[in-house]
């Protein structure tokens, strides 16, 4: 009885070795080796697959990061720059009303300093036409000192009278109408107002 189950046990351990060592030797064929399936768990394979795809999602999200790091504080710069427009300013006078014209000399000196003290530069006008013609007359302009001064002390602040009104007054007083010489004439106040204001021009009357 023992030397059949010696016998047994000699045929079975042949039996497993026949069935063993065909699949070791196709295995090797096909450039692998047969690894008990306990010895590497099945998770094995989803890590591998992600340490070799997920840097390179990483790293193609980090240049995207960087690229936008890299951009964005120059738009910031671009929006936070100084703006190098010059300020432009109509003061209108059409009236013989000293009020009216000191009112807007005022005007023109406090937008100057304004502007000055903020280091930006402004180019402000006084058009006159009609009766505001005689801010800017010779003759009769009750102003004549100021805009004499301010003509010295505010470079960028220029005075206009209308030629339109020049040649009425001409007519209606018979003698020539003397302009003031830090006064220039253009052909009309009124056109002129409207020009400026198509360039961009902010328009006050005082």
């Amino acid at each position: 009885m023992n030397m059949f189950q010696h016998t047994a046990g000699i045929i079975a351990i042949g039996a497993a070795t026949v069935l063993f060592v065909p699949s070791f030797a196709a295995a090797e064929r096909g450039g692998r080796y047969w690894v008990p399936p306990t010895t590497y768990p099945a998770m094995y394979q989803p890590r591998v697959a992600e340490r070799t795809v997920a840097p390179r999602k990483r790293t193609k999200h980090s240049k995207a990061i960087t690229h936008k790091r890299e951009r964005s504080p120059l738009a910031a710069h671009a929006r936070l720059a100084p703006d190098s427009k010059t300020h432009s300013l109509i003061l209108q006078v059409n009236t013989n009303d000293p009020a009216a014209m000191n009112l807007a000399l005022n005007n023109a000196t406090n937008v100057a300093q304004y502007y000055k003290d903020l280091g930006e530069k402004v180019k402000i006008e006084v058009v006159t036409f009609g009766p505001g013609l005689h801010m800017l007359r010779n003759d009769t302009s009750p102003v004549k000192a100021r805009i004499e001064e301010m003509a010295l002390s505010r470079p960028e602040v220029s005075f206009k009278a209308c030629g339109n009104t020049q040649e009425r007054m001409h007519k209606a007083e018979n003698k020539d109408i003397a302009i003031l010489p830090q006064a220039e004439v253009v052909k009309s106040g009124v056109v002129r107002v409207m020009e400026l204001q198509e360039k961009g021009w902010s328009y006050v009357k005082p």
